[in-house]
């Protein structure tokens, strides 16, 4: 799997182009496209193929253009890599919460970014460690602080805290996106795997070699079935918060 990181281009012209201060051209034709156009193309691609697919010649291709024409809009692909991120952060913006409380506001936005990453998976293939510093990345990061408003806790806890949560929700999603793509690429779904491969576990598991395996091994199964990673990532979230409940009861205390 492909992994790019973000912010690894050049930091003034990936400055200007997320947020439009570039100074426009004096001379010359007048463009055929904007940086808007360019990075709406390089999204659909990415979507519909991965982000092992995308390159300036593809998008280029995408938007009928020569790959060197391309670069009269975007410098590189590492400024672009920073624009998709900037641009599909804005669909886990919005006014307010529909939750009271922090935990509910948590669990929307675990909610809010489950459903962007399973419209995008291809962020799932970009290390964040070097944040996108554009106006939709800090919008966003903006409205999820504010679940914890009127929680009187430290900033320093708030921002770790939200951390956590968003780094559960990209593992879980992980393991969502990689069960489909499993399917896809096996053209047998977890159900039918399981159901192939169940009975003949069973005739090789020796369940006295491997007591507590077969004994929670079949529990799961029976309760569950197949593995199922919504219900998986829901039940995790849960104790995720659980675990914040707890911290937070500490800092009252």
């Amino acid at each position: 799997m492909t992994t790019e990181y973000s912010g690894s281009g050049d930091p003034r012209r990936s400055i200007e182009l997320l947020w439009g201060t570039a100074a426009p051209a004096r001379r010359g034709p007048k463009a055929k496209f904007t940086v808007g156009d360019v990075t709406t193309a390089a999204i659909a691609l990415a979507d519909a193929e991965g982000l092992g697919a995308l390159s300036m010649r593809r998008v280029a291709e995408q938007l009928g253009v020569t790959a060197m024409s391309l670069y009269t809009y975007v410098p590189s692909k590492a400024e672009l890599l920073d624009v998709m991120v900037d641009t599909v952060s804005a669909e886990a913006v919005h006014d307010t919460f529909t939750a009271d409380g922090w935990r509910g506001r948590l669990g929307e936005i675990a909610g809010n970014n489950w459903e962007l990453y399973r419209r995008h998976p291809w962020l799932l293939q970009i290390a964040g460690t070097r944040p996108v510093l554009g106006p939709n990345v800090i919008a966003k990061y903006d409205f999820e602080l504010r679940a914890f408003e009127s929680s009187a806790i430290p900033d320093v806890d708030a921002d770790q805290l939200l951390s956590l949560v968003l780094n559960y929700v990209a593992g879980a999603v992980r393991a969502a996106v990689q069960a489909d793509q499993a399917e896809q690429g096996t053209g047998m779904s977890e159900e039918q795997w399981w159901e192939a491969y169940a009975p003949l576990l069973g005739e090789v598991l020796d369940p006295d070699r491997f007591p507590t395996a077969a004994r929670v091994g079949q529990a799961a199964g029976e309760e569950y079935g197949a593995g199922d990673p919504v219900r998986a990532y829901e039940f995790g979230l849960a104790r995720v918060l659980d675990g914040i409940d707890v911290h937070l009861g500490r800092l009252r205390s």
